[in-house]
Formats: C-alpha cells, structure tokens, sequence
C-alpha cells in the first residue's frame, strides 16, 4: 500500500476532527493568552482599554482561524507552502515602497482593518518551505552542498528585505529558525561548525567596522549592543530601558508587590510596559513565583509540540511542527533574555502575551499548521 492510500485511510476525516485536536496545546495557549490578558488589563491602570479588550478580540479571532487551519488536511498546506513563501517575500518587498514607519523603522503595510507586520507572517512562512522542501528532497541527499545551498538561500532572502526595514531581532529569528529547521531535517555537523566559525568572524567585523565607511549596523544598534555590555555606561539614555526593567525585575521579589501594585510600570518608569517590556510588569508584580509558572506554560508549549512531532511519521508534518515550537522558544527566550540583560535589546515580543495582532495571528496561524500536522498524522489501523 502507498504512503498516500495509508495516509487518507488512517486519519480521522469529517466533523470527528475536532476530537484528534492536541487539546492540551489549546489549553495551554488560551492560559498563556489570558496571562497577557490580565497584565495588559493592570498596564492600563485597571481598564480593559485600549489594550486587554483589542487583545482579547485577537485571539478569539486567532483561536478561530488555528481551528479553521487545522481542519485542512496538511498535504494541502504542503502544496501550499511555495506560495505562502513567494507572498511573504513579495509583502515584504511592498513594504520598501508602501511600509507606515513607526519607532524609525519601516516594517508595516496598512490593509485598512489591520496594520500588518510581513516579518512576522515570514517566520511562520520559512517554515512551511523549508519543511516542504525537506520533505521533498532525498534524506541521503540533506548533507551534500548543493543540496544545503538552496535551503540557505531560502533564508537569506526574507533575512536580507528584514535587515533593510530595520529589524535586528527578527533577522536574527529567521536565521536562527531557519538554521534549527536544518539541523532537525539531518544536515551534518559541520556545516553548522562553519557557520559558527563565519558567526565569530561577522561579529569581529561588526565591531571592526564601527565610525567606518562600510559600517555594518545602524548608529542605534551599536548603541544597543554598548548598552548591553554596560548599561550604566548612559543610564539616562541608551542604557535606560534595561536599567528599568532590572530594577522592576529585582523589586518583584519571590511572590511580587501584588496585582497592578507594581511601582515601575504604574509610575510609567518602565518603557514598552504593554509590549516589549510585559515580563518585567509581570515579574514584578508576581515575582519569582510569577516568572518561573509563565516560563513553565512556555515550557509545556514546547514540550507538547515536540511530542506531538516525534510521533508523527509525515516528515513533513513533523518538521513543521517542531519549526512552529522553535519559533515559539526562540520569541520567549529572546524576550526574556533581553529584559533581564542577557542580551541586547532587539525588540521581540513576549508571545501571546505582549500587545500585538501581527504576532499573535501569525503565531496562531502556525499552531494551526502544528494541529493539522497533529489531526491528519498517519495513524495504524
């Protein structure tokens, strides 16, 4: 029997899908999202507006199109996939020419309803071709050069149009996304060294061309960086941010001030309190308590995608999966580490939880995929 008759035998069809969703997953998330909802409504000083009740219609709207999502069959999203990728690449080339700036960077197109953030609906689309093209290739094949060549261009492409907007932190999410895809399909070791090697070399340029004329970054992420590596170099600047939330992050304490006591975001001393800056309002707040059960919700995210992909015998439903999972860990992680000053400044959202639609429905939009994977998984008699 072909994969493909063994395939659409064995997995559920009909309004019984419902009953295969990865339930957990679903619980997880709307506890996550309801974190948000809470801290949003205690930013706002204990009002629903303007931030918890638009974020709340997000996700209902995102809960209803995952649902929707992961009623397709997933064959369809792989055929879909090439597609999915040539429309993120062409917004994110509309956004050159017709992008809204905001905060000095040009990484919005208005559709009227919504401003929408290509570069988030990109990670989500890097993704789907490079599962899809894992899929298709030969694994005896996944290690030669040729075959590692296109899969980096793939990359490299959406990297590039992100790094023009400007936006460091995304670039650096798709290239790291994109490079854990890769390694999970079984590309060898040693390229991986490689790119380590050229990483250190990048850097050393990074610094080297610093006030030069072929000056690698923008004058504000060398700032960042600078303030990364001493903050109370320009506390009053630069190094304020962070400086801020340190000392929300300290103030919380084991259990915190208590719900909306929080003096930093309440006083308006923390910056980005609603967005960016969410976990230190919830840290301080809640405390250690606090910090550790959100990151342990996180955790479980992740946990449940990645068995959910090592059950799954569709290669490409598995490496979907765990791509949606990565992606997911690489936005907590990256926000976390960059609130509590264990790396730079690169303005990542806290998933689920920070104020936003672009993010919240792209990421929606990937658990979609991650259930669908889940639903139609080839399954024995």
């Amino acid at each position: 029997m072909s994969y493909l008759e063994y395939n659409v035998k064995t997995v559920p069809t009909g309004p019984t899908k419902i009953l295969y969703l990865n339930w957990p997953l679903v619980v997880l998330l709307t506890t996550v999202a309801s974190v948000g909802f809470l801290m949003l409504y205690s930013v706002a000083g204990g009002t629903l507006q303007p931030w918890a009740e638009p974020q709340m219609k997000r996700f209902a709207l995102g809960l209803f199109v995952m649902f929707a999502i992961a009623m397709v069959p997933i064959w369809f999203w792989r055929n879909m996939a090439g597609l999915a990728y040539a429309v993120s690449l062409a917004l994110l080339v509309g956004v050159e020419f017709f992008g809204e700036t905001g905060m000095g960077a040009q990484r919005w197109i208005n559709l009227g309803f919504m401003r929408l953030q290509p570069s988030e609906l990109t990670k989500i689309t890097l993704v789907m071709i490079l599962a899809a093209y894992y899929d298709w290739l030969d694994i005896r094949k996944t290690s030669r050069p040729i075959w590692v060549l296109i899969p980096l261009l793939l990359i490299a492409l959406p990297t590039y149009l992100v790094l023009r907007q400007p936006d460091l932190g995304t670039s650096i999410l798709l290239v790291t996304g994109g490079g854990l895809i890769m390694f999970l399909a079984g590309v060898s070791w040693w390229y991986f060294i490689a790119v380590i090697a050229a990483g250190v070399g990048t850097v050393s340029a990074v610094f080297a061309s610093r006030g030069q004329d072929w000056q690698l970054l923008k004058d504000y992420q060398y700032r960042r960086i600078d303030t990364f590596l001493d903050p109370s170099s320009d506390p009053l600047g630069a190094g304020y941010h962070i400086t801020q939330s340190k000392i929300a992050l300290g103030s919380g304490g084991w259990t915190g001030r208590g719900f909306m006591q929080g003096t930093q975001s309440r006083l308006n001393f923390l910056p980005e309190k609603h967005t960016d800056f969410i976990f230190t309002t919830l840290a301080e707040e809640f405390g250690f308590v606090g910090a550790v059960s959100l990151l342990t919700l996180y955790v479980l995210v992740v946990f449940f995608c990645v068995v959910s992909a090592v059950r799954n015998r569709d290669r490409f439903g598995s490496l979907v999966t765990l791509g949606i999972g990565a992606t997911f860990f690489l936005f907590f992680a990256v926000n976390m580490a960059m609130v509590m000053g264990l790396a730079p400044v690169v303005g990542v959202p806290l998933p689920l939880v920070s104020y936003g639609g672009s993010a919240m429905l792209v990421l929606m939009v990937g658990f979609g995929l991650a259930q669908s994977a889940h639903i139609h998984r080839p399954r024995g008699r």
